[in-house]
């Protein structure tokens, strides 16, 4: 596992310095891709799961820590502009892959920022390992998908998770349910309370992401709940416990 500068700025990040993480899965190199930015004890800040999900949307809370901290934003393996392979997408890559960030790029316990889904994921390297983290701070955490919150059981699930996999039906479906229309209606309906901000570059910019190759098959596990890192309340509570 090896760190390198891609560049100094990027027109998809915040500003910050823009390096690439190689990482390895089941024997296959993933590019992973972060950025940082300011100067001081390190702050990770981790991005919820989604299919628009990239560093960038922790690019404006970045910016206002970068005066005190140095802050480090990462694209999660299958999101944002990291390799996005055709690999079963499941919690343990994520657990491993989030293990083996912050042992190799930080070498002192940091603070840590984990929207969505990432917040399963933050608690339970934190009870795993106790003293990685000096800090934790949650954003709206989630651990749930879209598809087992709306009820679908897991047999329907994986059935949508198998036809958005596939070469033909599965990009069809995936093209549907990630149109610029499409997406601005999400917006509207689960996330922003100010249409303002959903303006046609914004939009844009979310659409030109989700279009990547590749980018159906971590979605997909999203999605269907293939990413829960647990499965009941019950245990989210007791990891925050």
């Amino acid at each position: 596992m090896t760190t390198n500068l891609v560049s100094t700025l990027d027109p998809i990040g915040f500003g910050g310095e823009v390096k690439e993480y190689t990482w390895s899965w089941e024997n296959q190199p993933l590019r992973v891709i972060y950025e940082t930015i300011g100067t001081g004890s390190p702050i990770l800040l981790l991005p919820a799961f989604s299919s628009v999900s990239t560093r960038a949307e922790m690019g404006e809370l970045a910016k206002l820590l970068a005066s005190h901290f140095q802050v480090t934003a990462v694209d999660w393996p299958g999101f944002g502009q990291s390799s996005r392979p055709s690999l079963n997408y499941r919690p343990e890559i994520y657990q491993q892959f989030l293990e083996d960030f912050v042992t190799t790029v930080f070498p002192t316990p940091l603070t840590v920022v984990a929207a969505g889904h990432a917040s399963s994921y933050v608690l339970q390297l934190a009870v795993k390992q106790p003293d990685m983290f000096s800090r934790i701070a949650l954003l709206a955490p989630t651990w749930r998908g879209p598809l087992p919150t709306m009820g679908a059981n897991p047999q329907i699930a994986d059935m949508v998770k198998g036809l958005v996999r596939s070469p033909i039906v599965g990009q069809a479906l995936y093209k549907l349910n990630t149109t610029p229309s499409f997406l601005s209606w999400m917006y509207r309906r689960h996330v922003f309370t100010d249409d303002a901000k959903l303006t046609p570059s914004f939009i844009e910019k979310k659409w030109q992401t989700t279009q990547k190759p590749g980018a159906r098959f971590a979605s997909a596990a999203f999605v269907t709940g293939n990413l829960d890192a647990i499965r009941e309340q019950s245990d989210f509570l007791a990891l925050v416990q």
